[in-house]
């Protein structure tokens, strides 16, 4: 007796398991992925873009001069605290430099 062996596409449904999780979709949606991602692409698309305006619009008003100098109240925080926001912001602004390259690259 032999063992036919099948390929479910197994490679496939891995990937459309992780685009599924990816986009924060239930697993009916899986089936759909396969057989149609094309939507499921877009939408992965477009939730990228709105990610990189995210970034981008972070950067901007955490480096803005302007925001700083309209603003009448001051306000005080812990060095600890300001070294954190000054470390979130230089992750923000190595990310967004990394796109601006990867964006020139290709």
């Amino acid at each position: 007796m032999s063992v036919i062996r099948h390929n479910f596409d197994t490679g496939n449904r891995g990937t459309a398991r992780r685009l599924r999780t990816l986009l924060k979709l239930s697993a009916l949606h899986e089936a759909n992925i396969r057989a149609n991602p094309l939507p499921y692409l877009e939408r992965a698309s477009e939730r990228i873009y709105q990610l990189e305006n995210i970034l981008f619009e972070a950067v901007e008003m955490a480096t803005s001069q302007t925001a700083l100098s309209s603003a009448p109240d001051t306000i005080s925080v812990s060095k600890a605290e300001y070294q954190r926001y000054l470390a979130c912001l230089a992750i923000i602004e190595n990310g967004l430099a990394q796109l601006v390259a990867s964006d020139r690259d290709g």
